[in-house]
């Protein structure tokens, strides 16, 4: 049976599934296998306390789960042989890959809104270097943070910096059609980045395929709120979606945001890209991680 119309069932169990494809099964109560209505992706540790601490066997975990892509942001401080690994192992589970974080892509005080040759350069190079490592573990997408405010510039002036910046990125990704997504932060107000409408105007003003918008509800929720209406706003700029409640930045069910609503949305509105669960679990060990996928589940039921 060919694994793309196996999936595409999303009615087989955890069981079958190690049957069809010959990899772990989850085996315990709470891996039902099922494929979710959006593509939420886990990350690394999610499921060690059920999985072990092997990444390939994780991602093996995840799939049996009913997952179908991961998050790994770090991937660039990996060896190239585990970022093929990692790879290979996507592409034989027919799962995606998803963001990493471009090396020393903007973030802090290495601005790119300051126009220093020092600061583009590296954020340049981190460019260069990221192609290669997207080639290895197929990846698409990969993160960038413009960096700090330069406070002794306009506003306006530190914008056409980082606009100036990121096309030059651009240039680098296009080729090999790799979308850098910016991504707005609450974690500090020292960040340039940090609303949904101003990252648009800085990808309508850069103007390449390369260049979108990562809109981390978490983030956005803490920054201004409206989230629903924002993403309509800003949605012909945004290819790629990461959550986490709030407070806290736990698993959704855990805070204020009704994630239920939110994905229900998405779904609607035809959303295919990548969810990423880029935050933390409620509760310790395998009941945290039986949780976790139970809150999934609890708000993936919108259809």
């Amino acid at each position: 049976m060919q694994r793309r119309s196996f999936l595409k069932s999303g009615l087989f169990t955890a069981g079958a599934l190690t049957l069809a494809s010959g990899g772990s099964s989850a085996g315990n109560s709470f891996s039902e296998g099922k494929v979710f209505h959006l593509d939420y992706a886990p990350h690394e540790g999610m499921f060690t306390h059920s999985s072990g601490k092997d990444f390939i066997d994780q991602i093996k975990y995840m799939h049996d789960l009913g997952f179908r892509s991961i998050e790994d942001n770090g991937m660039t401080g990996r060896t190239p042989d585990m970022q093929a690994r990692i790879g290979d192992t996507l592409a034989k589970l027919g799962m995606r890959m998803g963001v990493f974080v471009v090396p020393k892509g903007g973030n802090g005080a290495n601005t790119l809104a300051a126009k220093k040759k020092e600061h583009v350069d590296i954020f340049l190079d981190g460019c260069r270097k990221s192609v290669e490592v997207a080639k290895r573990c197929n990846a698409k997408w990969v993160t960038v943070v413009p960096g700090d405010f330069e406070k002794s510039l306009p506003l306006a002036i530190q914008t056409a910096n980082v606009i100036e910046a990121l096309r030059r990125g651009a240039e680098i990704f296009e080729p090999h059609g790799i979308v850098m997504v910016l991504e707005p932060l609450s974690d500090t107000p020292d960040l340039f980045l940090r609303y949904s409408t101003q990252t648009y105007e800085i990808c309508k003003a850069v103007d390449s395929p390369s260049c979108k918008i990562l809109y981390d509800a978490y983030h956005m929720q803490k920054n201004e709120g409206n989230l629903i209406k924002n993403l309509e706003m800003c949605w012909d700029e945004i290819p790629y979606i990461q959550v986490g409640d709030n407070p806290g930045r736990k698993e959704p069910t855990t805070g204020e945001v009704n994630y239920k609503n939110v994905f229900k949305f998405l779904y609607y509105k035809g959303y295919k890209g990548i969810v990423g669960m880029e935050h933390g679990i409620s509760k310790p060990g395998k009941e945290g991680e039986e949780r976790l996928v139970q809150a999934y589940r609890e708000v993936d039921s919108f259809v």
